[in-house]
C-alpha cells in the first residue's frame, strides 16, 4: 500500500505483533510516553486502575505477545512501526468503553472485537489507521472470520483531535464495510460486519 505523506509517497506494510516485531512496537510506545501515560495497549485486556504501573503494563503486554494472547496489526514504513490496530476475541479483550450502555443493548457477543488504534506523534494523516484496520480484518479472515465489532467515534459534526480517537474514526470503519448497529455514548457507536474465512 502506498500513501502520501509529508515527504511524498510512503510504502506501508502491515505485520502482526510477534516476538520478532515487538522491538519496533516497543520503540514506538516508548517514544510516545507509553501510549496514553503508560497503557502499553493493555486497557482492553484488563481494567487499568490505580496502583498499576506502566512497567507492569509493558511486562504483561510482552508476556501476552510471547504467549500469543494479544493481536495487533502493526503498520510499518520500512523498519519503523508507525501505529497499529488491536483486535481479539471478547475473552482476550473483555474491557469495552461505555460498558453499561453496551451491555444494555447486547444480544450476542461478537467473534472478534476491534478495540483500539494508535498512530505515533507526527505520523497521523498518512493512512495508518486505515492500513491497520485492513490488516486486522485480513488476519481475522485467516483465523476463520466471523462477526466483528468496533466502537469508533463519530466525528461528522465536530472537530476531534486524532489523539483522542483511540477506538478509531468512524470513516475508517465505514470504508471497510462496517455498519452502525447502535450508539453507546453521544458520539460512540457499535459497528459490525461479517468477515468471511479465507
Amino acid at each position: 500500500m502506498v500513501v502520501m505523506g509529508g515527504a511524498g509517497e510512503t510504502e506501508l506494510s502491515v505485520r502482526l505483533l510477534t516476538d520478532e516485531t515487538w522491538p519496533a512496537f516497543a520503540r514506538l510506545v516508548e517514544a510516545n510516553n507509553g501510549v496514553w501515560g503508560g497503557c502499553w495497549c493493555m486497557g482492553f485486556h484488563v481494567k487499568l486502575g490505580k496502583g498499576r504501573t506502566a512497567a507492569e503494563n509493558r511486562s504483561e503486554k510482552e508476556q501476552r505477545v510471547h504467549e500469543g494472547r494479544t493481536h495487533n496489526a502493526l503498520v510499518f514504513a520500512g523498519d519503523d512501526c508507525l501505529g497499529w490496530c488491536q483486535f481479539g476475541s471478547p475473552e482476550e479483550v473483555p474491557e469495552v468503553k461505555s460498558r453499561r450502555l453496551y451491555e444494555k443493548g447486547l444480544v450476542a457477543l461478537p467473534d472478534w472485537r476491534i478495540t483500539c488504534f494508535f498512530t505515533g506523534k507526527g505520523l497521523r494523516g498518512r493512512g495508518v489507521a486505515d492500513a491497520a484496520l485492513g490488516g486486522a480484518l485480513a488476519e481475522i479472515a485467516r483465523l476463520g472470520g466471523g462477526t466483528v465489532e468496533g466502537y469508533p467515534e463519530e466525528t461528522d459534526d465536530r472537530k476531534v483531535s486524532g489523539s483522542f480517537l483511540h477506538t478509531g474514526p468512524m470513516a475508517a470503519f465505514e470504508k471497510h464495510g462496517f455498519t452502525r448497529t447502535r450508539p453507546i455514548s453521544p458520539h460512540r457507536w457499535v459497528v459490525t460486519r461479517t468477515v468471511e474465512p479465507d
